[in-house]
């Protein structure tokens, strides 16, 4: 039995993070984690070169049941701050659109860079996590054959996106077990599948196009993707994580378009076929799938205004119903996880069990695309690690 004054549970960005800050302020950290090396996630993210945070991560691009929950350690600890520890290491980074932070280098340095951050903290890795309890003011963990106690618990095991990762339910598991709720986990950041009757859809696979990809209460302007299965691509993530089963998403496949564009090109090339003038704004074979499903024949001058407004309405508005997604393997992170209402918004404390704090992906917090995951785990892990 070893005894420390804090154990974090996950080797990810939010643990290791956390168990950099707690160790630098002298506390005895253990990190503990089943898979046999640390950053899982970190290592394979950007295309091995990891969107490590977003100049814009606030608040409001972030999916919760209580939105503004992630708005103080986002506050405190923020993307800026983030990217001056990266320049401290000399990691070489530039800025994709939307505000995207990427390593020009590997994503490894990033791992890198929090290993030697946490270097005061123990990391034990490579051995399952057999059993978590807590009695008179402790908490023990017994990992392999080897038991710690600390009176100061992080949980930051993620969700179960990417379960190839090792990717688990054990946060939620653990969060049950100690009096914490949850908000029903989905997949999120996910393609979407379609239903049989948009077949014609699917034999698109490979094609991309600029769209402004919509469900609920939420417009994104990126790329779409067609897929074998479905709709994908950055568009379509982002609209992901918030729609729901048996809901629509909307797509407009025309953005840059003003409205009467589809009659204007009626008047300038009467001669000129609906698919010819579908083909000026989009990709060929989606232009020509697109085409077919109107009943417009022959020249656009012979097509009543009526008729070709009502075109120009649908290629703004089109309702997609997909009959799911492609689930947690293909999700980039969870949405819902452990309920906001039972932590502490400025410590990720439970509010309930004093020394148990729960950070990063396990949070019923979820970032957009394009980094803002990667900076609620730096900024949720900091948080926490000031106060254990």
């Amino acid at each position: 039995m070893t005894s420390h004054d804090v154990i974090i549970l996950g080797a990810g960005g939010a643990g290791l993070f956390c168990a950099g800050i707690a160790a630098q302020r002298g506390r005895r950290v253990l990190v503990v984690d089943h898979a046999p090396d640390p950053g899982r996630k970190i290592v394979i993210s950007g295309g091995g070169r990891c969107n490590f945070t977003n100049v814009g991560a606030s608040w409001d691009r972030y999916v919760s049941a209580n939105p503004q929950f992630a708005r103080s350690a986002l506050g405190r600890y923020t993307a800026q701050d983030f990217v001056a520890l990266v320049d401290r290491y000399g990691i070489v980074w530039h800025e994709k659109t939307l505000g995207q932070l990427f390593c020009d280098g590997s994503a490894r340095q990033i791992v890198a860079m929090l290993l030697e951050e946490a270097t005061a903290a123990e990391i034990a890795l490579g051995q399952p996590i057999r059993d978590v309890r807590h009695a008179d003011g402790m908490f023990t963990v017994v990992q392999g054959e080897r038991s710690a106690t600390a009176p100061s618990l992080v949980v930051a095991t993620g969700g179960p996106s990417i379960p190839k990762l090792g990717a688990t339910g054990f946060a939620y598991d653990l969060a049950k077990r100690f009096g914490l709720k949850l908000v029903e986990p989905r997949p999120a950041l996910v393609p979407l599948t379609l239903p049989p009757e948009d077949a014609l859809f699917r034999e698109l696979s490979g094609v991309a196009t600029e769209v402004v990809a919509g469900a609920g209460k939420a417009k994104f302007r990126e790329a779409a993707l067609f897929t074998h299965r479905g709709l994908s691509g950055p568009a379509i993530l982002q609209a992901s994580s918030y729609w729901r089963h048996r809901e629509a998403v909307t797509i407009d496949f025309v953005p840059d378009q003003p409205p009467g564009w589809l009659l204007a090109t009626k008047r300038a090339r009467p001669r000129a076929g609906l698919r010819s003038a579908l083909g000026a704004a989009l990709p060929d074979r989606l232009a020509e799938a697109l085409a077919a499903k109107f009943e417009v024949t022959g020249e656009l001058g012979n097509a009543r205004d009526a008729v070709l407004g009502d075109i120009e309405r649908r290629l703004s508005g089109w309702q997609f119903h997909p009959n799911g997604t492609e689930g947690f393997a293909k999700a980039e992170v969870t949405v819902g996880g452990v309920a906001t209402d039972g932590l502490n918004q400025k410590t990720m404390a439970a509010k309930h069990l004093p020394g148990l704090y729960v950070i990063g992906e396990a949070v019923d917090v979820t970032g957009w695309l394009g980094g803002y995951n990667f900076q609620w785990a730096w900024s949720s892990g900091w948080a926490a690690g000031q106060a254990v």
